[in-house]
């Protein structure tokens, strides 16, 4: 199997991520597994690249940068329908859409 080139990189590589829901915003937490990929990932995980990743206008995506913690959170509004009581989907909590994030390809 061949290696991964640097301009592969996937979010995965570098992070995990965590999720949680309020009403229908989807919110993503990406930690950075070393402190010193944070700065990748805070050059490539922007709102504009969320935004494209999830098919969603970059205007119902926020970032909070928590670089203390070699963090960042996600707020993806309107992600979850009308939120976890409002839908009768599998996933109205959102978690494997965490996953989802894991796979974007970052441009650094």
């Amino acid at each position: 199997m061949a290696a991964k080139s640097e301009h592969m990189l996937t979010v995965d590589d570098l992070a995990t991520v965590r999720t949680g829901d309020k009403g229908d915003t989807l919110i993503l937490g990406v930690i950075a597994r070393e402190g010193a990929q944070f700065s990748v990932l805070s050059r490539a995980v922007t709102e504009e690249a969320v935004a494209h990743h999830f098919g969603l206008p970059v205007s119902r995506v926020r970032r909070c940068l928590l670089p203390r913690l070699n963090a960042m959170s996600f707020e993806l509004k309107g992600m979850l329908g009308r939120g976890v009581t409002g839908v009768s989907h599998l996933d109205g909590h959102g978690k494997t859409l965490s996953y989802h994030l894991l796979t974007m390809q970052l441009k650094h």
